[in-house]
């Protein structure tokens, strides 16, 4: 038996909000976890006695107790950044599942700005946290996927928070008009949210997190980042990209 019109358009609207509350729970969710797994501050300075030779000490060991458990801030503030603060910047937006659908749209935006700008300040600490403790323990920077996505990831948030000043002043674009600067920041926001979750899901593939999370756990670890990109497709899709292509 086939399914009439308004019977497909309420099952649709029904999975979106399901998908939509998932991603709210996952996007706290996950954070939350990384911060059990990680322990901020209490874990022991990692790598300390990396590139040295056995039997060999050295005196730049001393600032080492100063700086314990420097990098298990790192997946922290990335999680906070790409999972939660910057997926909850996104679903502001969503018409089924915004927490701010019944304000207005001016309040919704100055509240993604705000969320946004507050991801890009948790991926800054968190990229200069492991950027210092890579120099501490004398390790190369950049050298992993994980590593060039993260850097990519964090450079391109800044970009498309800048990008969005534009939004607040189109007057500085006057050859384009506000629908096509929407467009334009909303697909380059989807590419950069993106970029950040595989760069969530590369470092789940790290040293660190393999020998911590092992097992179905660690599928469902994946899932997680997996989840939030398809749902924020989904409702970019829906506000631009078919709306956009259903007016030609």
């Amino acid at each position: 038996m086939a399914l009439t019109a308004e019977t497909e358009s309420r099952l649709y609207r029904s999975l979106r909000v399901a998908a939509g509350a998932a991603a709210h729970l996952v996007a706290l969710g996950f954070p939350a976890a990384v911060a059990v797994l990680a322990r901020p501050g209490s874990s022991e300075c990692r790598g300390a006695g990396a590139g040295r030779r056995p039997g060999r000490t050295s005196q730049r060991t001393s600032p080492c107790p100063s700086f314990a458990g420097l990098f298990s801030w790192h997946p922290l503030l990335m999680a906070l950044a790409f999972s939660f603060l910057m997926t909850e910047a996104l679903l502001i937006f969503s018409p089924e599942t915004s927490l701010l659908r019944s304000f207005s749209r001016k309040v919704r935006v100055r509240a993604h700005w705000a969320l946004q700008l507050l991801a890009l300040l948790c991926a800054l600490l968190g990229l200069g946290i492991i950027t210092y403790n890579k120099h501490l323990n004398g390790k190369g920077h950049f050298v992993t996927w994980h590593g060039l996505t993260g850097l990519l990831a964090v450079l391109y948030a800044g970009g498309q928070c800048a990008g969005g000043v534009l939004l607040l002043y189109p007057k500085l674009m006057k050859n384009w008009t506000l629908a096509k600067l929407k467009l334009y920041h909303a697909t380059s926001g989807l590419v950069g949210y993106l970029l950040g979750c595989a760069s969530l899901m590369l470092g789940m593939c790290s040293l660190w997190f393999t020998t911590t999370v092992t097992g179905a756990s660690w599928y469902l670890a994946m899932l997680c980042p997996l989840l939030t990109s398809l749902v924020i497709m989904n409702q970019v899709s829906n506000a631009y990209l078919y709306r956009k292509r259903s007016q030609h």
